[in-house]
């Protein structure tokens, strides 16, 4: 019996051993399978946050690029200053009377047709829950309730101070929402997880609540809604997409315009004056500061506290007055009589435009030469040396362009520092932001935090700066705080604490990217202050997939829009492609094309790690790198009846492009104007020196206006540059001398 038994525990004993390695093997398999997952993951959520920095880089070189040539130009009469002063949706600020004029709700009337909601003002709890309701049933809001809405929030808006003071002793606790992003049903979903605004339960929203998404005026108005009923409870703080700049980009003008179609030009017109109007930070119990970006080494809340925010009209551009008008006109007649050449129109070659033009045609080369102008907004300079450095290297870089276009350079000259706002005050109108001002705002609605100590220019995103732990510690301390929350930044989780806790980044716009490509959160304060974090996901399909599902299904969309990435700049990746291959065997080493093609994009991407989902017909470590650009482009060739070289000039260009018509269509009709068109093409010839008579102008108008209804939409605007675009390829093939059926380009000294 006793034998029986220890041979029963010995087969126990073996069957446990081999239980237990089994699920050491499991748990080991397991985590090398999730830790693959997270590797990818991790690429594509680096993939995704390039290519949007990217986008983001060239909207502020685009906005520098206009900003010279209107600070640069002298009007030559009272009508083209007027149209200067549209053309950024009129960067100025605005007198009562001319609000109240753009606010006229009364004289709009409501068809008995209308089936939306309707809206009585002082507004009611259920004014705005019943303005939720119809939203989520896609109802459209009046225009007239738009604007009168707009008004009362105006009014009230201006009432507060910068810097919005809340304390959890009247609150049971106070919810802390990020970005949302026109994204409506992700503050439908907070709404109904959290619970509805009310006495006991506060809101504040750090800023972003606009662009990208298509909810985004439905998002406003309840907002600005439940703000009104609730004004002790419920918080707005400004964002860096609360700018009407960067709404002619990311999609906010442009769905104004599609759903107000005849009152859209007054609801833009006041939204960009309430948006100017919205607080700057929030501070709770005096311990936790509540700001979109982040700080800097010489953030200073006294300043902003004390500030005119009215005055900062947008973030992109701090708008320097020039010279008197005879001085003014001095240097216009001076500049017009520098050259009597007369080159090819704006929108031809990179080379014959004023310079840091965010996209290029033509010559690749130009483009490569082509440096940006933009200075940092977070560069720690004095404010006189920011801007003469910036005008400075303008200056030289335009008179580079210039050369090589065959003009006569202009005559170096330095120009004087510029002076204070106060020194160039116009009796009868608001003054300027002062530079030291307007960078504050820069900072704390434009910066990210990064691990390193310090402070230093945010060249990724082209504005504001990266902060260190130290200038946290440092302003902490400096104001006795406990930490900070901001937003800004889209985060995998929803959340991200970094500097030893004491900065927690909130991002509420779940599937930011991609439908599954990250979680939503909000934070939840109490009296104790500790956060409390509530993560969700809005999208119910993303409940359904497993985790290498979602994760599959977002890498491919991010391999998707890195190949059109690519495939943009086949013409560059071909000529660096050529510098690797000194033997000119059409064979390239992968390592080469990962540094080839780094060099191009810029992207901070690890490419040997993205290799084989991009490359697929390397053989022994090498590359055929005509075949891969060859393959790369039959993806978008599939899909557009276009000539290849054609293509990838639209599909590098097209948001510039559709920025410049917003641009240039300076009403927001839809459509560019004659008159629109004659006085951009005045303030692009000023400063290539071209002598053009307004028949000529009419003429280059006529000709883009391809359906001869006197307007010029934006396929149009889009056909016209593709039209030119093809025509100057067949002006260089033809300059040209023939060359082998296998080499697809043509070979000139320095170019591929």
């Amino acid at each position: 019996m006793g034998s029986s038994t220890s041979i029963h525990h010995h087969f126990a004993f073996q069957n446990a051993e081999k239980a237990f390695k089994a699920a050491v093997l499991i748990q080991r398999w397991y985590r090398r399978y999730t830790a693959r997952l997270e590797m990818r993951r991790q690429c594509t959520w680096s993939i995704f946050q390039s290519i949007e920095y990217a986008g983001q880089q060239d909207q502020v070189k685009l906005h520098d690029f206009f900003s010279y040539l209107m600070d640069h130009f002298t009007p030559d009469s009272h009508h083209e200053r007027e149209f200067l002063d549209r053309m950024f949706t009129e960067e100025r600020f605005p007198q009562e009377a001319e609000m109240e004029k753009y606010s006229d709700y009364e004289s709009i009337e409501v068809p008995d047709s209308y089936t939306g909601p309707h809206l009585s003002f002082p507004l009611l709890p259920d004014h705005a829950t019943a303005l939720v309701e119809a939203f989520r049933l896609k109802q459209q809001l009046h225009a007239r309730y738009v604007l009168n809405l707009l008004y009362e929030a105006r009014k009230h808006l201006a009432q507060l101070p910068n810097i919005n003071r809340l304390s959890t002793c009247y609150s049971e606790e106070i919810t802390v929402c990020g970005d949302l992003h026109g994204q409506l049903d992700d503050l439908i979903f907070i709404f109904y997880k959290n619970g509805l605004p009310s006495p006991e339960r506060a809101y504040v929203f750090n800023g972003d609540f606009v662009d990208r998404g298509k909810d985004s005026i439905e998002i406003l108005m309840v907002l600005f809604a439940f703000m009104l009923v609730y004004p002790k409870e419920f918080h707005l703080n400004r964002g860096n997409h609360e700018d009407h700049l960067m709404n002619l980009r990311y999609g906010f003008t442009k769905e104004v315009m599609q759903k107000y179609k005849v009152h859209g030009k007054k609801i833009l017109r006041t939204l960009q004056d309430v948006f100017c109007w919205l607080p700057l930070a929030t501070l709770i119990d005096e311990k936790v500061l509540i700001l979109h970006g982040g700080v800097s080494d010489r953030t200073d809340l006294e300043l902003l506290a004390k500030l005119d925010r009215h005055k900062i009209v947008s973030t992109l551009r701090y708008k320097i007055r020039k010279e008197n008008d005879r001085q003014a006109e001095e240097k216009r007649k001076a500049h017009q009589t520098s050259s009597a050449q007369t080159p090819t129109p704006w929108f031809l070659s990179q080379s014959r435009s004023p310079p840091s033009l965010p996209f290029h045609l033509g010559s690749d080369k130009a483009h490569k030469a082509s440096l940006s102008s933009s200075v940092p907004f977070g560069a720690l300079l004095e404010h006189t040396e920011l801007a003469w450095l910036g005008r400075r290297s303008v200056d030289l870089e335009l008179e580079r362009c210039q050369q090589r276009a065959n003009f006569p350079g202009i005559g170096e000259k330095e120009e004087p520092l510029p002076q204070t706002s106060e020194a160039h005050a116009v009796p009868g109108e608001l003054p300027e932001p002062t530079l030291q001002e307007w960078r504050q705002v820069v900072d704390i609605l434009w910066s990210d935090p990064m691990m390193q100590e310090g402070c230093k220019a945010n060249t990724v995103r082209g504005g504001g700066c990266y902060f260190g732990p130290d200038v946290t510690e440092q302003l902490l301390q400096k104001y006795n705080l406990q930490f900070l929350i901001r937003s800004h930044e889209c985060k995998p989780e929803g959340y991200e604490f970094c500097h030893n806790r004491k900065v927690l980044t909130i991002f509420s716009a779940s599937n930011y990217y991609e439908v599954g490509s990250n979680r939503g959160a909000y934070v939840k304060l109490g009296p104790s202050l500790s956060p409390y974090i509530v993560q969700y996901q809005a999208n119910k399909a993303t409940h359904m997939l497993t985790m290498r599902q979602r994760i599959s299904r977002v890498e491919e969309s991010a391999l998707r829009a890195l190949r059109e990435k690519l495939f943009a700049h086949s013409s560059d990746l071909l000529h660096e492609f050529k510098k690797h291959d000194a033997d000119k065997t059409g064979l390239i080493t992968l390592t080469d094309w990962a540094a080839a093609v780094e060099s191009v994009l810029h992207l901070g991407l690890p490419w040997r790690m993205l290799r084989p989902q991009l490359v697929n017909n390397s053989m022994d470590n090498t590359l055929e790198y005509r075949s891969w650009l060859k393959d790369l482009a039959k993806e978008q060739l599939s899909r557009e009846n276009i000539q290849s070289s054609l293509l990838e000039t639209l599909y590098r260009n097209r948001s510039n492009l559709e920025t410049i018509f917003r641009i240039i269509d300076s009403d927001h009709s839809g459509f560019i104007s004659l008159d629109e068109f004659r006085q951009t093409w005045k303030l692009f010839s000023s400063h290539m020196n071209i002598d053009i008579t307004d028949d000529c102008i009419c003429d280059l108008a006529r000709s883009i206006d391809f359906n001869k209804d006197g307007h010029i939409d934006i396929n149009e605007f889009l056909e016209a540059f593709r039209l030119v675009e093809q025509s100057s390829s067949e002006g260089q093939a033809a300059d040209c001398p023939s060359t082998n059926a296998n080499d697809s380009g043509c070979s000139s000294s320095g170019a591929p």
